[in-house]
């Protein structure tokens, strides 16, 4: 298959992998399991499970639930699915039981690809009446396969249900290669490149940038069963890797660790990337100066297969605090009208192209809420984009502190909070306020052993910020609450945090 820059890839998944096994090479490592698999073998095992996902009467488009942690058996199960036209089911094994089961309901699932170690969990959610756990290891002839096209359904992937129920978020075979895509082209990927992947290939960030960026680049990928600052590095090194894809936790806790990289890994990597939320600036710059490899910060969600912003690579003008520009994709800001804003304009970031869903599962009329009349997808994050068409992301529309009629954007006080050293994790959050409506509150996470106290912290915010804006409370915590691809979670905060469970020093 070709891949051009100015054109999103043709065909479909199954043209995709049968062109890599015909090409040949190595595909992917797996270095927890000491495992690796070259695209030949890994089309004959996708083939072999298309063929028994076909023969236990999986239709064609139907959900095939994939409770998979990172490792070989996650990928050949997904590249399966795939291949076989079915809509994999991607199940996020961290979101509860609760949400674990409306997820397999939902979904339609009838048959499902279940990892040993979750097998329990399976069977305490789900009834083995209407879904059945299938085994990946029985050997089927790849024959009487469904025909695959562009527009079928191939990913089915929960949103973290922060507002309501989970949404189920679809796409097709060809926004499934457009999210590889906008990887490949924004961040020139070839294959002479190996990622390190340690995020979960049941978020989107794991499953899009470094799976499917893979494939569309035809680069190699290392895939760690999780992420570990002790480590981290000493993979980097082992896997020769020369990019990897983290959020920004995942770069603040790096930050704080007693690792860094030898001087041939920092040589080799080109650069790392940061998605999921927006970087903290201070956390950015003192990375880059400890350990010399440019992060490119980026912007993406689980709609638009990951990215859709995303700063180019050096020697181009990076912009620290910006997620970019739009790479193969449109995206503007638009005011209340959905009308695009002129530069340096407030609005709501909105964006189209071919990397898009197609809807949210059984659900239109959130489907419909979420695009404009004239097919936008609109994204919930306020910002603005300057006159070169970098993007600012101010906040969200749904987090936003609304103190005394006054909108305060918790990522102000999240910046300020992580200038400080000792400041591993932060997050700002408003609680009820008979005075004001609501006020501010917030909580960090910070170095073993630091001596920091919520005075010295609320100190700074003053300083920086004004009385206002200053958090009324700050809570200490061993680790604050994230999702599946490591982003901290501020609505479980409210509910988390009771005196009881503080630990301010």
């Amino acid at each position: 298959m070709r891949l051009r820059r100015d054109t999103p890839p043709e065909g479909t998944l199954r043209d995709w992998i049968d062109a890599r096994a015909e090409a040949g090479g190595p595909a992917m490592s797996f270095p927890d399991e000491s495992t690796a698999i070259d695209w030949p073998e890994l089309r004959a095992r996708a083939q072999s499970i298309a063929a028994l996902l076909t023969a236990k009467g999986a239709l064609h488009g139907e959900s095939v639930a994939i409770l998979q942690p990172n490792g070989q058996a996650a990928i050949e199960a997904l590249y399966g699915a795939l291949y076989g036209g079915f809509r994999a089911t991607m199940i996020n094994l961290v979101a509860g039981a609760e949400a674990i089961g409306y997820a397999l309901e939902h979904s339609g699932a009838r048959v499902a690809l279940v990892h040993p170690a979750q097998h329990a969990m399976f069977q305490r959610v789900t009834s083995r009446d209407t879904i059945t756990a299938l085994d990946m290891t029985e050997q089927m002839p790849c024959n009487g396969l469904h025909p695959v096209a562009p527009g079928d359904h191939a990913l089915l992937m929960y949103t973290s249900g922060t507002t309501g129920r989970p949404k189920g978020v679809v796409h097709t075979q060809s926004s499934l290669l457009a999210g590889g895509w906008t990887t490949t082209i924004a961040h020139d990927l070839s294959a002479k490149d190996t990622g390190l992947c340690v995020l979960p290939v049941y978020h989107i960030n794991g499953l899009c940038v470094s799976v499917m960026g893979s494939l569309v680049s035809g680069g190699q990928l290392a895939m760690c069963g999780r992420f570990s600052a002790s480590r981290f590095w000493a993979q980097a090194a082992e896997t020769r890797a020369t990019w990897f894809s983290v959020v920004p936790t995942i770069i603040s806790h790096l930050l704080h660790g007693d690792t860094a990289p030898d001087p041939e890994t920092r040589a080799r990597l080109r650069f790392g990337r940061s998605a999921s939320s927006p970087l903290p600036v201070e956390v950015h710059t003192a990375f880059e100066a400890r350990f010399d490899v440019p992060i490119i910060e980026t912007m993406g969600l689980t709609e638009t297969s990951a990215q859709i912003l995303s700063n180019p690579l050096p020697p181009a003008a990076r912009k620290i605090g910006s997620p970019g520009i739009a790479y193969g994709n449109q995206a503007q800001v638009a005011g209340p009208d959905m009308r695009p804003l002129p530069p340096g304009q407030e609005g709501e970031i909105i964006v189209k192209g071919p990397n898009v869903m197609l809807e949210y599962l059984r659900n239109p009329e959130a489907t419909r809420d979420s695009f404009t009349p004239d097919g936008w997808l609109r994204t919930g994050d306020l910002g603005c984009k300057d006159a070169e068409g970098y993007f600012y992301v101010t906040g969200r529309l749904k987090e936003l502190i609304i103190k005394g009629g006054e909108n305060i954007a918790p990522r102000e006080i999240d910046e300020v909070l992580y200038a400080h050293p000792d400041v591993v994790e932060a997050a700002a959050f408003s609680r009820p306020c008979p005075q004001y409506g609501e006020r501010v509150e917030a909580a960090v996470a910070v170095t073993p052993g630091s001596a920091l106290t919520s005075d010295d912290l609320m100190q700074l915010c003053k300083d920086r910020l004004g009385a206002f804006k200053c958090p009324d409370r700050i809570y200490f915590l061993d680790e604050l609450p994230k999702g599946p691809s490591g982003k901290i979670q501020r609505v479980k905060l409210k509910d988390l945090l009771n005196p009881e469970l503080e630990r301010n020093p």
